[in-house]
């Protein structure tokens, strides 16, 4: 390459560097004029507006050194476009709309090629000028390419993971509905014989009719709860100001019945923090955590409790502990026991008289992560076990985009 072709790649390069971030503007208020899309929805935040600046930059990059190496090996340049697919598919964007943007970017850049050629003072000859496009418009389709790419990618994936949750919803609600509904059918069908004439026998078959209506009223709830967290898309958390030891107290009395029926006592603490969450959400998690304990408490034990308290704190969040004394879990089974219908003591079920579906640690676990919290747990069989819940002081805004899965 000769110099005076050299000095005019540097002066581009240097230029396009130097004009990233108002080329970026000047993008976005084109985006703004043709195409029905908020500016908010495609930089929800400050900190996103750096991808198209930086792409720019890892453009100029190439125009000044194209041959050191290929765009498409270049691993910032692929990374910032993937990094947009990504973020694209996270906004809910389409194809189209990504087709577009680029489509506008590349305009935007040939614009800015040609106000430079004809500033004073900068001579460039025609050669030059179709070599310089040329690369910007390589970078360019390597870019869109990648992004779109990562953005088919991302799509597939959700589809596939959606296509299996679908596929395990569907065998749990055969499963978990097949017990009771063949209960209820064998007792209907018994109440219309002659062995229902006599008392004891009827009052047995209702009984068996009550607790499978009771089951299915639970399950349905559970099976609910299940399909508004997997499956509406995107579903938004709700924001209000929480005081966690309210919904605390509220879980405890709507558990009296159950905890003075196993003998547990459900201790709350006052100084539960106040944050910025989703209350039904929280009221969920600490609901399916204490209905647990209770369930899976040790019969064998004179005293027997859950608590709810605070057991950490942060700058940006407290960490709530929900500690029972019961039977614990065996040490394998405790990393499996967020898994859709996983049951950590199956062995233990019938001897408590416990009928569940496996979902609540399930439901507990989405929830968490819709409103940007974490979990872990600890147990020891025969001793106990804790969760250590993880709130932040208000839903983080990845938390709103969700996450989903």
């Amino acid at each position: 390459m000769d110099n005076a072709r050299l000095s005019f790649a540097e002066t581009i390069s240097k230029r396009l560097l130097a004009e990233s971030r108002p080329l970026s503007l000047r993008w976005l208020e084109r985006l703004d004029d043709l195409l029905d899309v908020e500016r908010a929805d495609i930089f929800p935040t400050d900190a996103l507006l750096d991808h198209i600046p930086q792409l720019i930059q890892e453009i100029a990059k190439y125009v000044l050194s194209p041959g050191t190496e290929e765009v498409a090996a270049n691993s910032a340049v692929v990374t910032k476009a993937r990094e947009l697919g990504m973020l694209r598919h996270a906004q809910h964007a389409s194809v189209h709309q990504l087709l577009r943007e680029y489509h506008l970017l590349a305009q935007i850049l040939e614009s800015f090629l040609e106000e430079e050629t004809e500033r004073p003072g900068l001579v460039a000859s025609p050669h030059d000028v179709v070599v310089i496009a040329a690369r910007i418009s390589k970078a360019l389709r390597v870019l869109q390419q990648t992004t779109i790419d990562t953005f088919i990618a991302e799509y597939t994936d959700r589809l596939n993971a959606q296509q299996d949750r679908l596929e395990g919803f569907n065998r749990l609600v055969s499963h978990e509905l097949r017990q009771p509904l063949g209960t209820l059918e064998f007792a209907v069908r018994t109440l219309q014989t002659a062995e229902a004439d006599d008392p004891a026998h009827r009052q047995k078959l209702l009984s068996a009719v009550d607790r499978s209506v009771q089951r299915l009223i639970t399950l349905t709830k559970q099976l609910e709860h299940v399909a508004r967290l997997q499956y509406e898309d995107e579903a938004d958390p709700g924001r209000q100001e929480v005081n966690v030891a309210s919904v605390a107290r509220e879980v405890a009395r709507q558990l009296r019945e159950m905890a003075d029926h196993h003998g547990v006592e459900i201790r709350t603490a006052d100084d539960l923090p106040v944050i910025v969450t989703d209350a039904a959400r929280l009221e969920l998690v600490l609901m399916n955590l204490v209905s647990n304990a209770i369930k899976y408490s040790d019969p064998a034990k004179p005293s027997r409790f859950v608590e709810v308290f605070l057991c950490g704190a942060s700058e940006d969040g407290r960490t709530v502990c929900i500690r029972d004394n019961g039977i614990g879990m065996p040490k394998d089974n405790v990393p499996f026991i967020f898994r859709d219908f996983y049951r950590a003591r199956p062995e233990m079920d019938a001897k408590l008289g416990i009928r569940g579906s496996g979902l609540g640690l399930a439901i507990v676990a989405d929830c968490v992560k819709a409103i940007g919290g974490r979990i872990s747990v600890a147990s020891v069989e025969g001793e106990g076990t804790a969760f250590d819940l993880w709130l932040p002081r208000t839903i983080p805004p990845s938390s709103e985009d969700r996450s989903a899965h």
